[in-house]
Formats: structure tokens, C-alpha cells, sequence
């Protein structure tokens, strides 16, 4: 049985750990030359005019008008574009382009990336590949694509095998770019390729082939899933599980006796090497997502790592940041700079367990609880501080709040349109806003805010002088929650409601019961800060934390669960095993896993006060929950598994 090393266990610990490495592998990248051997071609985009159209008078058809054009260099270009963005000191493509107007618009656009284009063929009978992506609003329609039949004449290939050769003899590693079956690499151009690998042991090549990447031989291997799959001979079904990952990348690692990456979209890379497999957990995005050049960022940041001789393991996290970076540029082929790879290292927000976080069914319990145990709790734990998050994992007056913010951002991104736009783009836009609202849950609601003016400016509905900043936004969404909020509040301070009522069951009791046993509390909130104390006090339960209550303070820089976490630790001088943290969103999951402390997810049903929310449950799981409960109601054994249970101090007058 081969090693298995998961870094699912702890991956955010893992990267800051090898925070200064990656910085140091991205410094090296200005030291090396990297040739990019494939097929290169331009990425078009064509935003389509959706007003009234025209009719053709030749035709009668209507007239496809293009409001505005944008070009960029996609297929092995787009690679040659993602190295320089990273710093690497010296691109070489090595390719082939027509004459035509879109091989000089190739040509400008590898000059601004200051290619050496030495090895940058042009040949008149050659058709330069270009994928033109139309798009209507914000929909891209059907691609039309240029260059997919272009023949390899015997000259021409004579002279690319001689270009290949020349700049691999100046190079510290070599990309082997692959994107249609025939071109330039036709079999008989394979063939000489693995004969330059031969003659060149010393050098790096990496393979990134879309058709027959077995046949290159002396080769690191690039594959998504479902190209390992065919190069193994299997069906490609049910194929994105980390078992058959784990399978996938050792078998092709023993086959090809080199390292192989194998990407897994939004779950991240399984890297087998020296024997060993990976994995490497997939990044949570907030934004909306792009994949177009996603991979090609893969690539380039694997060639460029193992080129200046980083761990695979390495090269395969710094490549996991590139293709986030890059994902959130939207309708482009996007690129990783070195500094954006640099700054998500400092603030990577993995995504643990994504199969578990999909199937109840594969949840492990304490015996005779609820209380699900997610991964492996740490030992010799001795809590003294524990830090709650409120609406939702103690309180639910704020209950409710996502349908006050849905037809909120509707009429703000719709504006004037929103009564009258068609039923199929009022769908569309409501998903999207479901989406953002799932996505950010837990996190600043000026956060959130700073996000719908993003969505505004991006659907094109309120002009941009309509468009209000964060501040306004929330104002708006305040007044709207507040009204409730406060009409349930009052409904406490009457006497027609109780603040158990309002709470998630037995809530203060756990509150109570932490602090006889000496534990140090505090409330931290993404809710305005007098907001929450004035919520905390309405509920009863504020003077368990004796002060210690945090909110927003409306500065976006200042994120209040973070700012406590660092507190505590560094006046208290924590390690892992001394703290947890209860919340129900992923903000707080993600922050106390990334510091080593105890996460304790509560997936609270806000409607009923008790039993287990489904969807909070693959949400807490994902964020990297230790422990997942439904409410409080097992208070014992839930004291139990914090080795609280016998440490309660006599009441007191005071208590």
C-alpha cells in the first residue's frame, strides 16, 4: 500500500508553515527561462449589442452587432501570459502563426509580456488558432473557433523541431502545451519531442496534453480527472472522490516514474511523488467564478516551482493559489501575478472535506449523542476561553434574515427594471443573488454589502451614478432588519415573549455552565457592535461575558471574529488545545482551524431552536468544523469531549 499524506487534516496550518517557502519560490521565478512549446492562439471576446437589431438586406437575417472587443492570448499563450505575471525572468514560445490579422495581434500581445518570440513561427498557409467567444449581456454564446485544421507540412516541421531544440538548450524547463489533436503535435512531432526529452535529462518538461498525453514519454504529467481517467483506460464516472484521486495520481506516478498533478477543480490537486500521494484542498471563493484560464495559471506555476527546484508538494500549493487568483477575473483569461499568488497565500481559506460535508450519511457520532465528530480531536485538550458567534448559534432574533436581504439586493441590482423585467432574467438575477448570499454568510454584513455594489456594477441594470457604496447599501438592508429585530425585542421586554424563545435550546444554560467552570467567554459578531451587545443584554445572557462582546465597527479592514481570535491568543498566549469557538457560519470555522483551536459548528435549525440544519452542516463541515452539533440540548456529553465535564465550581451568590 503506498503512503498517503492528506492535508485535509489540517491544510491551513500546513500553508503558513510554508508561508516564507512560497515567497522564496516566487523570488527564484525572476531567476529562470521557461520555454512554452504548443499551441498558441488569441482568446476574442465580443460582447454582442442586445438592443434592437437590424435585418440583413442581402440575407433577411438579423444583423449581430459587436458593441465592444477584447483580445488576450489564450491555449499556450495564455501559459507564456501567466509566467510573466509571475516573474519569470524569460518566456519562449515556440509555436506557429499565420499571417493573417489575428497572428500580428498574437505577436503584439506576447511583446507586452516580453516574450523572446525567436521560436515563433510564421507561415502563410497557416491559419492562426483563435477562440472567439461572443457574448449576449452576460451569457456567452456558441464559440467560433479558427485554426482547428491547419496541416504541418514536413518543412515547417523540420524547422519547429530545430526551434524546440535551440531554446530548450537555454531553458530550465520546457511546458508542452497541447489543445487540438492534429497541428504541431501530430505523432510523428511527438515522437521527435520525446527524442529532445531524451537528449536533455537535465532539463524539466511538462506535459499538459488535452489528446494522448501517454504518449510523451521522460515527462511530468499535468491531467485534469478526467484525462487520467482515459490515459488509464477507465470510464469517467464518479470520478472526483479523493479515493479514486489518490488512486488515479499513483498509479500514472508509477507508470511514468515522474511526478504527476492531477487537477480537481474547486476540490484542488492530488500530487503524487517520490511514492507518495497529497492532497491538496480546494479554496473557498466568495466571488463569482470564471474558469477560463484557470488551468493554464496550473501550469505555468508547476513549470516555474519546479524549475527552481521546489517539492512538488510546494509547487502544487503555490499552483492551487494561482488558479484562484485567476478564477475570479470574470469573462477573461485570466493570470496569477505573483503578489496575488502571494497575498491568498497569507489568507487561504480551504475547503475541508467535501465529501463527508455531502453525505449525512457518512457521519460519525459519540456514542448515544448527536454529536457528530467530523475529523480527529485533538488530545490533551484544556479549554479555558471560548469564543461564540451570536445570531444563529445562541440567538435567533435576527432569524429570518436572509429573506430580508434577498429582495433587498434584488431591487438594488434591478433598479428601476425590477417590476418589469422578464421572468427569465428575474430567475437568473435571483440565483445569483442566492448564490452570494450563501456564499458570504457569516462574514460583515458591510462585507456583504461592499459585494451586492460589485453585482450591481456587473448586471448593468442601475447606471453607475445610481450605484451606492457599502454604507448605503446597509443602511438600506438595517432598516429592514432592525424593524423586525426590534419589534421582537420589544415583544421581550413586555413580557408576551421569553428570551428562550429566542435562543437555541439550552443556549444560556452552556453559557452558565462555561463560566462556573472558570472558562473565559466572549461574543463575537459580524452585526453592528452596539447591535449585538443590545441583543446579548435583551437576551440575558450579555454578563456571562463580562465585556467581552465584539461587533462590526463599519471599517471593512477590521473583521471582529478575526481581530478576537488574534487578541486572545496573543494575550493569553494560546495554543490550539486552550479555546474553541461554537458558530454556525464558516467565518469563524475558517479562522480558529487556521490559529489550531477547537472547532465546535453548531447547525442550528434558527426556526425550530433545536435539531440539526442540513445545509449549515455541509456548510460548517466544508469551513473546517471539528465537532458538529445541533443545538445544545446534550449538555453533558458535550462538556465531556471539551474535558470540561467534572470542573464545575460551587455556585455562589455572586453567580
Amino acid at each position: 500500500m503506498f503512503a498517503d499524506k492528506t492535508m485535509t487534516k489540517n491544510p491551513g496550518r500546513f500553508l503558513y508553515d510554508s508561508l516564507r517557502s512560497i515567497e522564496a519560490i516566487l523570488q527564484r521565478f525572476q531567476q529562470c527561462t521557461i520555454t512554452v512549446f504548443g499551441d498558441f492562439c488569441v482568446d476574442a471576446y465580443w460582447d454582442l449589442w442586445d438592443g434592437e437589431s437590424e435585418f440583413s438586406v442581402e440575407t433577411g437575417h438579423p444583423v449581430q452587432r459587436v458593441r465592444a472587443q477584447r483580445y488576450s492570448l489564450g491555449g499556450a499563450g495564455s501559459v507564456i501570459a501567466n509566467l510573466a505575471a509571475m516573474g519569470v525572468a524569460s518566456v519562449r514560445p515556440v509555436g506557429v502563426t499565420g499571417s493573417d490579422l489575428f497572428g500580428q495581434k498574437m505577436r503584439a500581445l506576447l511583446a507586452d509580456c516580453d516574450a523572446n518570440t525567436e521560436g515563433l513561427l510564421m507561415d502563410d498557409s497557416w491559419q492562426t488558432m483563435v477562440y472567439a467567444k461572443p457574448y449576449l449581456g452576460e451569457k456567452e454564446q456558441s464559440r467560433i473557433d479558427f485554426g482547428a485544421f491547419n496541416p504541418i507540412s514536413a518543412d515547417l516541421q523540420t524547422s519547429l523541431m530545430g526551434a524546440l531544440r535551440k531554446a530548450v538548450q537555454e531553458s530550465d524547463a520546457v511546458i508542452l502545451n497541447q489543445q487540438v489533436p492534429g497541428g504541431i503535435s501530430s505523432p510523428e512531432v511527438i515522437g521527435q519531442i520525446n527524442e529532445i526529452i531524451r537528449d536533455n535529462p537535465g532539463t524539466l518538461f511538462l506535459v499538459d496534453a488535452r489528446h494522448h498525453p501517454e504518449k510523451y514519454q521522460g515527462a511530468v504529467l499535468k491531467l485534469n480527472m478526467s484525462e487520467a481517467a482515459r490515459l488509464l483506460g477507465e470510464e469517467a464516472q464518479d470520478i472526483t472522490t479523493e479515493a479514486r484521486a489518490r488512486d488515479y495520481a499513483m498509479r500514472i506516478h508509477r507508470q511514468i516514474s515522474r511526478p504527476v498533478f492531477l487537477t480537481r477543480g474547486e476540490s484542488g490537486l492530488a500530487v503524487a511523488a517520490d511514492d507518495q500521494v497529497t492532497l491538496i484542498p480546494g479554496l473557498q471563493i466568495m466571488e463569482r467564478t470564471d474558469s477560463v484560464g484557470a488551468g493554464d495559471a496550473v501550469v505555468a506555476a508547476l513549470a516555474a516551482s519546479l524549475a527552481v527546484h521546489a517539492p512538488p508538494v510546494e509547487a502544487g500549493t503555490l499552483a492551487n493559489l494561482a488558479a484562484m487568483v485567476t478564477v475570479k477575473k470574470l469573462r477573461m483569461t485570466g493570470t496569477a501575478t505573483a503578489g496575488e499568488i502571494l497575498a491568498a497565500a497569507r489568507e487561504p481559506n480551504y475547503v475541508f472535506r467535501p465529501e463527508l460535508a455531502e453525505s449525512q450519511r457518512a457521519a460519525k457520532y459519540l456514542p448515544n449523542t448527536e454529536i457528530e465528530v467530523v475529523g480527529h480531536l485533538p488530545t490533551g485538550l484544556d479549554i479555558q476561553h471560548c469564543i461564540f458567534d451570536h445570531d444563529g448559534t445562541l440567538s435567533t432574533l435576527r432569524e429570518g434574515w436572509e429573506q430580508i436581504m434577498e429582495p433587498m439586493m434584488m431591487r438594488a441590482i434591478l433598479g428601476k427594471f425590477h417590476d418589469t423585467v422578464d421572468q427569465t432574467t428575474f430567475n437568473r438575477i435571483r440565483e445569483v443573488v442566492r448564490q452570494f448570499i450563501d456564499r458570504t454568510t457569516g462574514i460583515q454584513t458591510l462585507a456583504q454589502m461592499k459585494g451586492l455594489a460589485d453585482l450591481v456594477r456587473q448586471c448593468g441594470f442601475v447606471p453607475e451614478s445610481e450605484v451606492l457604496d457599502e454604507h448605503g447599501y446597509k443602511h438600506i438592508f438595517n432598516v429592514a432588519l432592525l424593524a423586525a429585530v426590534n419589534k421582537r425585542t420589544e415583544k421581550l421586554r413586555s413580557g408576551e415573549l421569553h428570551s428562550t424563545d429566542f435562543q437555541i435550546k439550552n443556549a444560556a444554560l452552556l453559557l452558565e455552565e462555561l463560566h462556573r467552570r472558570g472558562v473565559k467567554l466572549y461574543l463575537a459578531s459580524g452585526t453592528d457592535q452596539a447591535d449585538v451587545i443590545a441583543e446579548a443584554e435583551a437576551m440575558g445572557y450579555a454578563h456571562y461575558f463580562e465585556g467581552r462582546i465584539f461587533g462590526s465597527v463599519g471599517d471593512l479592514n477590521v473583521e471582529s471574529k478575526k481581530l478576537v481570535l488574534e487578541r486572545i491568543i496573543a494575550e493569553h498566549n494560546l495554543s490550539g488545545h486552550h479555546f474553541a469557538t461554537f458558530g454556525d457560519g464558516p467565518v469563524e470555522m475558517r479562522e480558529t482551524h487556521r490559529r489550531g483551536g477547537l472547532c465546535v459548528g453548531v447547525a442550528s435549525d434558527e426556526l425550530r431552536r433545536f435539531g440539526l440544519n442540513a445545509s449549515k452542516r455541509k456548510r460548517l463541515i466544508r469551513a473546517g468544523a471539528d465537532l458538529v452539533i445541533p443545538d445544545y440540548s446534550q449538555l453533558k456529553p458535550l462538556l465531556s469531549v471539551l474535558h470540561l465535564a467534572g470542573k464545575a465550581r460551587p455556585r455562589t451568590s455572586n453567580d
